[in-house]
């Protein structure tokens, strides 16, 4: 049997990462996103918006990230791609809503096209929560971008042990593996396929 992990010593310039960044509470998420970016930079990542290794896509707030996400995923383009927003509790139970569906949204994208992910979505009860952990404790940016890092090296280790092939779900249907033409890409009819099934 074998052990399997991700790693942080790889060829940097072989990988490329999409940021999804929610833009309601961009005190918060702005500085999520230098961290992060710090984070790649330090591992050998060119994260230049106009370079070709990180993508960078803004986005009204929250809720609007799994739907890009599963998009840029559906690529076939990126090793990983990273969601950064934050939530802050109000007066009222919209915090609830767009909470719990950013983070089943943001899973079910990684779910459904076999990359990794990342959830960088603050959730927290204040302000002043949230900017803690964006950089006046800590900057959980930089653990987001790491994440990323490890599940792009982990999910490339997993896919070389042996062909991707299909498989049945609990009704006993055959369910098609999603195509892959390059570790950490899917190929071109991915697309189709996925919506078709769907």
């Amino acid at each position: 049997m074998a052990v399997f992990e991700g790693t942080f010593t790889f060829t940097p310039q072989q990988w490329r990462f999409a940021i999804v960044i929610g833009r309601f509470n961009d005190l918060v998420t702005g500085k999520l996103l230098s961290g992060c970016q710090d984070c790649l930079k330090r591992h050998g990542i060119d994260v230049d918006p106009h370079g070709n290794q990180v993508d960078y896509v803004w986005v009204p707030g929250c809720f609007e990230i799994p739907l890009v996400a599963r998009q840029l995923a559906l690529s076939g383009r990126y090793d990983a791609v990273i969601c950064l927003g934050a939530v802050i509790r109000g007066q009222t139970p919209h915090f609830d809503y767009v909470a719990a569906e950013t983070a089943k949204g943001i899973a079910a994208a990684g779910f459904q096209t076999g990359v990794p992910v990342v959830f960088g979505v603050l959730t927290t009860d204040t302000m002043q929560q949230a900017l803690e952990r964006a950089g006046i404790k800590s900057n959980l940016g930089w653990q987001y971008g790491l994440d990323a890092l490890e599940m792009a090296s982990l999910m490339r280790q997993v896919r070389g042990i042996s062909p991707i092939s299909d498989y049945q779900d609990s009704s006993n249907k055959t369910v098609p593996a999603l195509p892959v033409s390059s570790p950490g890409q899917l190929n071109p009819t991915a697309i189709e396929q996925i919506t078709n099934q769907e």
